[in-house]
């Protein structure tokens, strides 16, 4: 008999981001609230009964969401800020989301180790959370109506929830008044016939999940006595020192993920309660390739000698790759063969189930191992780009002159200088250039004569609006990475491969099947273009190699290392290049460096050494008198500042505008010596922001940072942004800068 399968979440935004588009249509008042409901809860249905007809035992379902899971939570407990309480509904939920007349939305961090951003809930000390499931509920009996006893609900626990969250005063407390409304919501769901809930519990496998012991003990305590069996989900990594007294909850079943981490390990130091059932994370759901047989098989053998009683699912969500690799019919065969979306991985749990049952009758397996044998011959060693990464010395990552010398021949500019971070507005118009190239309706060269076009009309708006350095718009490219992975040997690219970013941003991460390196300059034609616009400086902008690695599907037999290394020799070539031409400043964005970090501090260091070596590889061709900048958006920098001084750029911009300028303290009260780009407005939210906002933000960074140090621009990049959002936003920005330069040596006293 088979074993029993299940998922933990699956992809949400639809087969064609059907999602996306209705949140989209609904903020442009072109659809309404009735619409945009239907058209999310049809989108769960259709993935309902795809893991359905799969032949799924038990199918995790709740993780559907207009926005946010996690926002979705803070609303269900009424976790709602005093800024947005006079609001109601969705209006009060986009607020939150994204921002509304002025009143600034919650802070958006990375969502663990992934590319996926959530909404940081706020608690005030005081808060009196109050349950209101009924959006649940109904989305719990949708689901019972189609899959009948295999609906397993997710929730997000409260001991997750709160750390994190950004509480005031005791977790205890807060938990406290939490785990009532949480029985509640457990004893509804026995009360509608639900056999099990999964209780997802992330915050165990990162460095904090040592100091949650008697938290968790006292939550799972408390939910056992309600009598409905729960499921402990864990993911992302594994439990390290919390393993012994995890094992220890009364719980019904524990979930542990065995792609990363070492939870084999302690699965074999340790062992396994034999009252409970092992949820076996051991596909990957968070990359694309598809299963080593060999290796998984003889895994699930050590697993089943220790735990008998498994259920087997992928080891995480779905939602972090894309639904169906059959799509991809532009891909060369050899390499679709091996990719492993939502859908191929949904049949990748039932035929290891029914292998370890009856031993693979079908030979499914030894199809899938065939293909990866054809898939070698396919992506061969370069040895010239191995040859390269061989001969470097730490010369390479240097700087020919340390920063208190080379600052001295850099561009001379005025205090509190403005810049943006990148990107402007990717207006339809531009999407279509594109659609337009791609399908032969335009030549190349009326493709790129439209896009110096928007180069000109960037430039101009921007010298409108007085900004001392420029940018070009980036108006040739989709998306920070997919841009210069297309100009990059090693890189497939999909047509439908999206995955959720947050809320109606969804991205197409390219895959890394091969060794990487340039075949071409990528950035060149774009910056002469701008810079013949304009006398002042104009910034060459390329995305680091830490992000490329980040933001991408890699593959998982090459270190990340060495594949970091191998894009850092193809942008320092880069970097040569824009100097040639004429750049006196260099942007080399990675705003992805911290979210990359291991979810266990112990593992920091490792990664970090690579990582920031990476980067200076990149940057360290550049000539002293060459300006490096770098953005990071929605990082802390406090615990690895050290790591960020050893990048040695220039200037270092920062996102500030949601995090209350916690970002800024860490940085400043770290000593830190180069030049700071203080992210004064959130570039998320629809809201213009009004010079005195952003005079109030800069004078905080007056009273923590030297005035040489600080610039003055948006905290990320302005793409999803409207021109009539962008234009009085940065005209407002300037008018702040110059309110400041006036006032500066008194706002400093």
């Amino acid at each position: 008999m088979p074993l029993q399968t299940a998922t933990l979440g699956y992809p949400r935004i639809g087969k064609n981001r059907e999602v996306k588009k209705a949140l989209e249509a609904f903020w442009s008042n072109k659809s309404d609230a009735e619409t945009l409901l239907k058209t999310v809860q049809g989108i769960a249905f259709t993935d309902w009964e795809t893991q359905l007809k799969a032949g799924i035992d038990r199918i995790g379902i709740g993780d559907t969401t207009l926005y946010d899971h996690v926002l979705d939570w803070s609303m269900r407990f009424r976790l709602i800020p005093d800024r947005v309480r006079h609001l109601s509904g969705l209006d009060q939920y986009f607020a939150m989301a994204r921002g509304k007349d002025g009143i600034p939305a919650l802070e958006m961090t990375k969502w663990f180790d992934t590319n996926y951003h959530y909404l940081v809930p706020e608690i005030a000390a005081n808060a009196k959370p109050e349950a209101n499931f009924t959006d649940f509920l109904a989305m719990v009996q949708r689901a019972t109506a189609l899959l009948g006893e295999r609906t397993v609900p997710i929730i997000l626990s409260p001991v997750t929830l709160l750390s994190l969250s950004r509480y005031e005063g005791d977790l205890t407390a807060h938990l406290e008044k939490l785990l009532p409304l949480y029985c509640d919501l457990c004893s509804q769901l026995r009360a509608l016939g639900i056999a099990e809930v999964q209780m997802h519990e992330p915050i165990l496998v990162t460095g904090s999940g040592a100091d949650v012991q008697e938290v968790m003990k006292t939550t799972y305590s408390q939910l056992a006595q309600v009598g409905i069996p729960i499921h402990l989900v864990t993911y992302f990594d594994d439990l390290g020192t919390t393993y012994p007294w995890v094992m220890e909850l009364p719980v019904a079943g524990i979930s542990l993920d065995f792609t990363r981490g070492n939870n084999l390990d302690l699965l074999k130091q340790h062992g396994f309660p034999a009252e409970k059932q092992l949820g076996v994370g051991i596909v990957d759901g968070r990359n694309v390739w598809k299963m080593r047989p060999e290796a998984v098989l003889s895994t699930l053998e050590v697993i089943r000698g220790i735990a008998p009683n498994v259920r087997l699912h992928p080891a995480s969500s779905l939602q972090f790759v894309p639904y169906d690799a059959t799509q991809e019919t532009k891909l060369p065969e050899p390499l679709r063969n091996v990719l492993s979306f939502a859908e191929q991985k949904l049949e990748e749990i039932v035929i290891l189930a029914q292998a370890l049952a009856v031993d693979d009758p079908e030979g499914r397996l030894a199809v899938v191992q065939g293909q990866w044998q054809t898939f070698e011959q396919f992506s061969p060693v370069n040895s010239a780009v191995q040859d390269r990464l061989r001969n470097l010395t730490v010369n390479h990552l240097e700087r020919a002159m340390p920063y208190e010398q080379r600052k001295k021949l850099q561009p001379p500019l005025p205090p509190f200088p403005t810049t943006t971070i990148g990107s402007f507005p990717q207006t339809s118009e531009v999407r279509q250039l594109r659609v337009k190239l791609k399908r032969g309706e335009i030549t190349q060269a009326e493709y790129e004569a439209a896009i110096d076009a928007e180069i000109a009309k960037c430039i101009q708006i921007q010298e409108e609006a007085g900004l001392d350095v420029l940018v070009h718009g980036e108006f040739e490219r989709t998306d920070m990475v997919e841009f210069f992975g297309q100009q990059l040997s090693g890189f497939a690219f999909t047509e439908h491969g999206w995955v959720q970013s947050y809320g109606s941003r969804c991205v197409r991460p390219p895959i890394i099947y091969g060794d990487v390196a340039r075949t071409q300059p990528m950035t060149i034609r774009e910056f002469k273009v701008a810079q013949s616009f304009t006398d002042k400086i104009m910034k060459g902008m390329l995305t680091g190699p830490v992000t490329m690695i980040n933001w991408s599907f890699t593959r998982k037999d090459i270190p990340h290392s060495e594949q970091a290394m191998q894009i850092a020799l193809a942008l320092r070539e880069e970097v040569a290049d824009l100097e040639a031409a004429g750049a006196k400043m260099v942007q080399i964005d990675e705003p992805a460096l911290r979210e990359g970090l291991p979810l266990k501090p112990e593992r920091w260091n490792d990664y970090l050494s690579w990582a920031v070596d990476a980067f200076r590889l990149a940057a360290g061709v550049a000539k002293p008198e060459t300006q490096i900048h770098t953005h990071m958006c929605y990082s802390e920098f406090g615990d690895i500042i050290q790591h960020i001084e050893r990048l040695d750029a220039d200037v270092l911009s920062i996102e500030n505008s949601r995090s209350n300028n916690e970002t800024l303290f860490e940085i400043t009260d770290a000593g830190y010596q180069h030049q700071v780009g203080n992210g004064v407005y959130d570039v998320h939210s629809p809201a213009v922001p009004s010079t005195e906002l952003m005079v109030q933000q800069l004078k905080t960074g007056i009273a923590n940072l030297p005035i040489e140090q600080i610039w003055v621009n948006p905290d990320c990049g302005l793409k999803t942004r409207r021109w009539e959002e962008v234009i009085p936003a940065l005209k407002n920005m300037v008018a702040a800068a110059k309110i400041i330069r006036e006032q500066g040596h008194d706002t400093q006293e």
